[in-house]
């Protein structure tokens, strides 16, 4: 396990990510093989963590690739990804990046509004192209997630109300230069409860009935991602439940014959490989309790002060008595923590501590805030 694998970095520089790779691949396998028993595609979603090493390993167990931004496109590429794996999502994207897309010939644009299906017809009649697209759709269901990272609801900046759905229809038949292969969705993140999957699908359904009634046949369809890892209990979970993912899809999604159903995971496959090792850098005596003041902050990883999510935390050095400790960071800002009252064993300067989870939306969302040094990674 990670907890072994770790305690032998005191050679290295800190803060640092690693990476376990035997457990990424042993997740990776068994997502791929979860998902190919109902023929499902799965594109991995590279906002969560774009590191070469992760991405080779995307692409060797045969998965697509989710881009949000041109240069995640541009990554996807360079790291081998082929062109026809590849789709470009997101709500803002720029006249630079639909252009590098369109010239990678990539499989599809998610458009997520009538401006940007106008943009984007004109661009690529500009480059003689035909581009094919997917309508984002927001099926307006509740994510039951943090309202940040909830993305599925009408108050949401993303996706086509279904109230708008009958004027793009009339659009598209003015836009020559656009090709609709599917619908697309995307209800937010880090679900645990797959009944919201469920009622998901109950909405996509819905949708397909009504594209159906239009004579509109759809070759994909797009369901997104979501899935939840378990932040409390790596060690024991360390490996989603692939199969009652899919397999709830499978029960409830209505597919259409020689439709395809893709898939977008990101964090489900590599949170859990990841961990920030940090060092403590001074011990500092409260009023009502003690602070463990790290080498890492919120430079390294934002999301508890961004989201106020829980990462378990852990001292791998020592084998004291338990302590009662406040785990901060050096970031001249009070949102500089990673846990409030954290029991760890008695803690001082110089211990490794295991901040656990962070394979997803760590490193990718560093920062150079303070003039800090970029966090270093290593793959063990």
């Amino acid at each position: 396990m990670l907890t072994e694998k770790l305690q032998d970095l005191q050679q290295h520089a800190t803060p640092l990510y690693v990476y376990d790779l035997d457990l990424l691949r042993q997740t990776l396998q068994i997502a791929s093989q979860e998902a190919e028993k109902y023929d499902y595609h799965v594109h991995y979603a590279l906002k969560a963590n774009a590191n070469s090493p992760i991405l080779d390993e995307m692409r060797k167990v045969g998965f697509g690739a989710d881009c949000v931004s041109g240069n995640e496109v541009r990554s996807a590429i360079e790291n081998g990804f082929k062109p026809e794996h590849v789709v470009f999502a997101g709500v803002g994207k720029s006249d630079d990046e639909i252009n590098y897309a369109l010239n990678q010939d990539i499989f599809c644009f998610n458009c997520e509004s009538s401006h940007e299906l106008t943009v984007l017809n004109e661009l690529a009649g500009l480059k003689g192209k035909k581009a094919r697209i997917a309508l984002r759709i927001n099926p307006n269901v509740n994510a039951n997630t943090h309202k940040y990272i909830t993305t599925g609801l009408e108050e949401n900046k993303f996706g086509i109300n279904a109230w708008e759905l009958e004027g793009v229809l009339d659009l598209l038949k003015t836009l020559e230069h656009l090709e609709l292969i599917g619908i697309h969705f995307h209800i937010g993140s880090q679900i645990t409860d797959l009944t919201v999957f469920k009622n998901l699908c109950t909405r996509v359904n819905e949708f397909q009935e009504w594209f159906i009634a239009r004579n509109i046949i759809l070759e994909h369809i797009n369901v997104g991602g979501g899935l939840g890892v378990d932040y409390y209990n790596p060690q024991e979970q360390p490996i989603p439940d692939f199969a009652s993912y899919f397999g709830l899809f499978n029960q409830f999604l209505e597919v259409r014959p020689n439709q395809q159903v893709h898939f977008e995971l990101g964090r489900a496959l590599v949170a859990q490989c990841g961990t920030l090792v940090s060092k403590v850098l001074y011990i500092k005596k409260g009023v009502t309790t003690n602070f463990a003041i790290l080498d890492a902050g919120m430079t390294e990883l934002i999301r508890p002060a961004l989201y106020q999510s829980y990462h378990k935390i852990e001292n791998i050095t020592s084998k004291l008595e338990e302590e009662r400790y406040d785990v901060v960071g050096p970031i001249c800002e009070s949102s500089d923590c990673f846990g409030k009252a954290v029991m760890l064993p008695e803690t001082n300067r110089g211990d490794l501590i295991a901040i656990r989870t962070t394979g997803a939306y760590g490193e990718v969302m560093a920062s150079g805030y303070n003039l800090r040094d970029r966090v270093k990674a290593i793959y063990v």
